[in-house]
């Protein structure tokens, strides 16, 4: 995967108001919060940034106040902008305080705070259960990961994970934009993590990590992407050992501090309700368009469909049961919707792990039970040492199937026949990594069969890029080499189709004969609990002369009233995820 922003202000904080979290607070037994630090200039105990004395007030009034650290070279100029006050735009243009680190990787000086070293909560060991929970702005320049919260000490010295450096829990935010809580917990021996989707710079977000004194749930903005963690007691701790805020350790020694705006943390000693969370309604402003009603998937008996899977990595990694959901759905609505065929765009799973091959396997062969037709291109995260893709998705699986008539000699590209409608298909899989050794063997396909409308899969073509207020496609290395050796000359193919890049775009572009060829990048694995479900279909209507694309979750479709959040459609209306584009068949596949 690589990241490109691809969805336009996905998260700005609705109701994030003072007045609100006043109210939360007067919910929750007080007694329960054991550290509530505000940011702001009203809850500095004493000291100034500018003397690097500064301490920031408890204001739940436990004693456990922060302390400034500065660090580097004290003399350098740039350590008068490391921290600074702000008053930031909330939603509706509604003003916070907060402050802002400008903290950078390799830095001559950088500041953060720890807590005192007589603040009770470091010796807290929180095995009834915790909450915590922060609100937080990243910067629009992140380039590194870094620490935004952690306990200090190494595992090692509670003799778990021996001979590692790891700290005991961290919240830190990785180079792509994902926020991971990353603890050790009192009942084993290893760190368990939660993760986030990829989160916008440059916009306000309320995160909540609970613990009810089993299983621990990370939720932003009202959305908990990947589900609980496994069974977890206490947050591990290190007598004499304190927590930093804005910093992470590894080996002892810090990591990239924090960069960003911070306007409170709060740590509670109990798994408090959504009621009691600082902020009752926190949300992305309007995600998505999309739509619950029901919508047909063909306009026309006589119409048929393709449909795209995208990168499936994080159902197979976290949420298997969105993987289950997707494939039950096309086993039993691939013949009622004359679905013609369903092909995965690559990223099957997150990592080589036979845990999450099996869950792929666990969820995929319903289709091999019920007789669907299906092909599979592999993405980057799909190669491993002793090709685990080809053991488990290579030739010998398709070998017996009807519509697949052959792969490459790497066995990662291959090919399918399809009849619809008024034309027999050609689905052409072009393997990403062996893409060099496979253009040969494609062209040869594509030669031998020159009167056969051809739709190309390959993990990498093209990536979303941002222009003012819209979303341009824009052709990757491999794309270029694509469009230069098997597409811009080859009249057949029409389509092209990738994933790996995180977001939604499509472009339509004139080959060698005038003729247009439609580019579709579909891959929403950044986004809400790594997908949400959603799938890609495009609906042949060969009377109107229409192509039409829809946007569907048979994952949120099985969703109560109840389960649903404000992110849940069925269907994704907006102009990237529902769209028609004209398309004259008889012209377009007029291939003499």
């Amino acid at each position: 995967m690589k990241m490109k922003k691809a969805f336009i202000g996905l998260s700005l904080l609705c109701l994030i108001v003072p007045g609100i979290a006043n109210s939360a607070k007067s919910l929750s037994d007080r007694s329960n919060i054991l550290a509530d630090w505000k940011f702001t200039k009203q809850h500095v105990k004493s000291g100034s940034i500018d003397k690097g004395n500064l301490i920031i007030e408890d204001a739940s009034k436990h004693g456990n106040d922060l302390e400034l650290v500065t660090i580097g070279d004290p003399a350098s100029p740039e350590l008068k902008n490391m921290l600074q006050w702000s008053k930031e735009d909330y939603y509706d243009h509604e003003k916070v305080d907060s402050l802002k680190f400008a903290n950078y990787e390799n830095a001559p000086s950088g500041r953060y705070f720890k807590t005192k070293k007589d603040a009770p909560i470091n010796s807290e060991k929180f095995d009834h259960g915790f909450t915590i929970e922060t609100i937080f702005k990243l910067p629009s320049n992140l380039k590194s990961s870094m620490g935004m919260f952690s306990r200090q000490g190494q595992a090692v010295a509670l003799n778990k994970m021996e001979g590692e450096k790891k700290i005991l829990s961290a919240l830190t935010v990785s180079s792509d934009q994902k926020i991971q809580w990353s603890s050790h917990p009192s009942n084993l021996q290893y760190n368990v993590s939660n993760w986030s989707r990829s989160l916008n710079p440059d916009e306000w977000y309320h995160l909540a990590i609970v613990n009810d004194g089993g299983t621990t749930t990370l939720t932003l903005n009202g959305v908990s992407d990947y589900g609980k963690s496994e069974k977890v007691i206490g947050i591990a701790a290190i007598k004499g050992k304190g927590w930093n805020i804005g910093a992470s350790q590894w080996g002892n020694k810090l990591g990239t501090l924090f960069a960003g705006n911070i306007q409170e943390i709060r740590i509670a000693n109990k798994a408090l309700t959504e009621k009691e969370w600082l902020v009752r309604d926190a949300r992305d402003d309007e995600p998505f368009e999309g739509s619950n009603k029901s919508l047909p998937f063909l306009t026309n008996k006589k119409n048929y469909n393709f449909l795209f899977v995208p990168d499936t990595q994080k159902y197979a990694s976290q949420n298997p049961e969105i993987f289950n959901s997707q494939m039950n759905w096309i086993s039993k609505n691939t013949k009622k919707n004359n679905i013609i065929m369903n092909t995965f765009v690559g990223d099957i799973v997150d990592s080589d792990s036979e845990k999450q091959w099996q869950i792929s396997l666990g969820a995929i062969s319903v289709l091999d039970k019920n007789e669907v037709p299906y092909m599979m291109a592999a993405g980057n995260h799909d190669y491993a040492d002793g090709n685990p893709f080809l053991t488990h998705y290579g030739p010998q699986r398709f070998v017996n199937k009807k519509y697949y008539k052959g792969s490459s000699q790497s066995g990662y590209s291959s090919y399918a026949m399809a009849k619809a409608g008024s034309y027999e298909y050609l689905v052409l899989i072009v393997d990403m990594k062996n893409l060099h050794k496979d253009l040969e063997w494609s062209k040869k396909v594509l030669d031998q069969h020159k009167d056969k409308p051809t739709i190309l899969v390959s993990h990498d073509i093209i990536s979303p890029e941002v222009k003012g207020n819209e979303i341009k496609a824009v052709e990757s290395s491999n794309g270029r080499l694509i469009w230069d050796e098997l597409v811009k000359d080859h009249n057949q193919v029409f389509m092209t189709v990738n994933g790996h890049y995180f977001g939604i775009a499509h472009q339509v572009k004139q080959n060698s004969a005038g003729n247009d060829v439609i580019q579709m990048l579909v891959n929403y694995q950044a986004n809400y609990r790594g997908g949400n479900g959603w799938l890609r279909l495009v609906e042949f209507n060969e009377k109107k002369n229409e192509l039409f694309f829809r946007t569907f979750s048979p994952f949120v479709n099985e969703m109560s009233k109840k389960e649903k959040t404000y992110i849940d459609y069925k269907f994704l209306t907006g102009e990237n995820n529902s769209f028609k584009l004209d398309w004259n068949f008889k012209n377009r596949f007029n291939f003499k």
